[in-house]
């Protein structure tokens, strides 16, 4: 009698749990959508055909091409990637396999440290050391190297605890079979870290897009600028929206909502597809 009372107990305790958590994954797709419902409507009436291939902006004459700012966001985005990735994975690799005990733990700790640093102070030390004493100015090139300084630390911090996933046993049997250290990591941590690794660089995407201060305050808030050049100013989706928000009468606002809805879409997109890559190299390291 006491066993079967007992058995219903957790099976009721099972099912509560059960339901807290679908109502909790179910209000965060509530919450998601409801922004999306909420945000599209009142970006709606800036949505036409040219605002995606326009590159005019003229809130005085009501003209509102996005293509600019979409283009400074990818293109700040793609050196910040470009330049954090091989720093991220050399220091996460050191602190793993190189690193001396004494040194890994301080190690991390900096690294989490720089994590959680306000974007305003990359902002302004991007304004004070690049633009004034290395004369990069505020242009593209400023704003990727302070999104890279802002999303090292975050690649670091997730490749690291993926890379440390390694079973020890792969990494010694690489090392009895005669590998160099450099041989195991290739042959052995990198193809078991693979998708995660994936993942942490998209995540760290996702961050260099979506940041707003830092870059609004280097990037040179140039309008309509559409060049490949690096040194050139521009303008980027989040930096826009941060500048001229506080001045925008109701067309304005809804062609800067349209660009929130523009960024929000986008950072959907480079999640999906960081779970569907992350999702697929664990397939894979399974034998499916």
């Amino acid at each position: 009698m006491l066993l079967a009372e007992l058995r219903g107990q957790r099976q009721l305790a099972d099912r509560a749990f059960r339901g807290v958590a679908i109502a909790a994954a179910a209000l965060v797709l509530l919450v998601l959508g409801m922004i999306a419902i909420t945000m599209t409507r009142r970006a709606w009436p800036a949505l036409d055909g040219a605002f995606f291939s326009s590159t005019r902006w003229s809130a005085a004459d009501g003209v509102f091409g996005a293509l600019p700012f979409l283009w400074g966001t990818l293109y700040t985005a793609a050196i910040a990637v470009a330049i954090a990735v091989p720093v991220s994975l050399g220091v996460a690799l050191f602190i793993t396999q190189l690193a001396p005990p004494w040194l890994r733990k301080p190690m991390i700790y900096l690294v989490d440290l720089l994590a959680v640093v306000p974007s305003v102070v990359f902002g302004l030390w991007g304004v004070l050391v690049l633009s004034q004493h290395f004369g990069l100015g505020r242009s593209f090139l400023t704003a990727g190297v302070i999104l890279a300084v802002m999303i090292t630390p975050i690649i670091t911090s997730l490749a690291r605890e993926v890379i440390e996933t390694t079973p020890p046993s792969d990494k010694e049997a690489a090392l009895a079979l005669g590998a160099t250290r450099w041989e195991m990591i290739t042959a052995s941590v990198l193809p078991h870290s693979k998708g995660g690794l994936v993942g942490a660089v998209m995540l760290g995407l996702g961050r260099a897009m979506g940041e707003t201060i830092a870059a609004a305050l280097v990037i040179g808030s140039a309008i309509g600028q559409l060049t490949v050049n690096p040194f050139a100013p521009g303008n980027s989706l989040p930096a826009v929206i941060a500048n001229e928000w506080g001045e925008a009468d109701e067309p304005h606002k809804a062609a800067l909502i349209a660009l929130a809805v523009t960024l929000f879409v986008i950072t959907i997109a480079v999640n999906l597809v960081a779970t569907a890559v992350v999702q697929r190299s664990m397939k894979r390291s399974r034998g499916a």
